[in-house]
């Protein structure tokens, strides 16, 4: 089967997690595999296997400039011409609004990547997203919490949801790279986020003060701060795999104003890695207080929660890495996936 999948962004990210997890799997499944990506760093593009093809959408960007959406679709129908492709998965929704009318619809799957993104962010997409819900196969969430919430606000044609899977974390790193930090703290908790405003480092840094005994970690910012932090914060900068740096945290904590279903989470779990985040999109189907705590954006909330998880760590743990197993491999994703893709193929 040949498969195009189409990102707007091309720098690391959640989204892009999922892009690339599920594209490796497919190619490995001997499935052809294309993957196609507009604005961004393309640091996406060097996680993906060697047989992968890789395509560059210039137009595709995240700002609204009709002079680029024109050429985008441009860009997305040529692609189509050059590949034939039997299915298209669209990822984003700037992908997915552009790919939906540049696409033959009976070919498309478009994943939302967290539905509060359009229903609480940018609602003003939302009429959009209702006029394009037929242009598609299958829409699909990421959560059963997208999926109810797609249907409250009216998109009901071909909804369904599928939990995001990756693949058994590789172990790169034979040193604890927070070594330094435990000669000083009594504990490590990290978090690997973007700089962004979906991603409330300002919580983060609150809890820390809360906690200064303990050391806070955070991986995933591209620019210098423009902020002061605490003497227990730490900011390391965008790292590649960050995801196997949770194999020596205590803990994992992601506050956010709104999510889908947090790749870091995930990697966080299969790392045996206990969680604290925020009660906020699928996280609440994730962590079930044996494996960590879905929590509201209060300081002390988060304060309790995090001290909960590090006095029995070792407890905490053990149901993280049987979350993974049971239920977010990068297996169950790409199955769940493939049932789609087969019942596209049979129109």
């Amino acid at each position: 089967m040949k498969v195009l999948q189409v990102i707007t962004l091309t720098e690391l990210g959640g989204a892009q997690s999922v892009v690339v997890n599920l594209s490796n799997e497919l190619a490995r499944r001997d499935h052809e595999v294309i993957v196609a990506g507009g604005e961004g760093d393309g640091k996406m593009f060097q996680l993906l296997a060697p047989e992968i093809k890789q395509e560059h959408l210039p137009a595709l960007v995240r700002s609204i400039s009709p002079l680029n959406e024109l050429k985008a679709l441009w860009q997305m129908r040529k692609l189509y011409r050059k590949y034939r492709p039997d299915v298209i998965q669209l990822h984003s929704s700037k992908a997915g609004l552009l790919g939906r009318i540049a696409f033959p619809r009976k070919r498309v799957v478009y994943t939302v990547h967290g539905f509060d993104s359009i229903r609480v962010a940018y609602r003003k997409f939302l009429p959009l997203e209702k006029a394009l819900q037929g242009r598609a196969s299958a829409i699909v969430g990421v959560s059963k919490y997208d999926e109810d919430n797609m249907l409250a606000e009216g998109l009901n044609r071909n909804i369904r949801y599928i939990y995001n899977g990756i693949p058994t974390p590789k172990q790169t790193l034979t040193e604890d790279p927070f070594a330094h930090l435990r000669k000083q703290y009594n504990g490590v908790i990290l978090c690997i986020a973007r700089l962004a405003p979906p991603k409330n480092h300002e919580l983060f840094l609150e809890v820390a003060k809360q906690m200064p005994k303990t050391a806070f970690v955070w991986i995933g910012n591209q620019n210098d701060l423009d902020f002061s932090v605490p003497e227990n914060v730490y900011f390391m900068g965008n790292i590649l795999n960050a995801g196997e740096y949770c194999r020596y945290a205590d803990a994992f904590y992601l506050p956010s104003n709104y999510e889908g279903l947090p790749i870091v989470i995930l990697e966080a779990l299969a790392c045996s890695c206990p969680v604290v985040a925020s009660k906020v999109g699928g996280i609440p189907e994730i962590l079930d207080g044996e494996n960590g705590f879905a929590v509201a954006n209060e300081v002390q909330d988060c304060v309790n929660a995090l001290r909960l998880v590090l006095a029995d760590r070792k407890k905490f743990s053990v149901s993280a890495l049987n979350t993974y197993q049971q239920k977010f491999t990068i297996d169950k994703m790409a199955s769940s996936y493939e049932q789609i893709y087969n019942t596209i193929l049979q129109k």
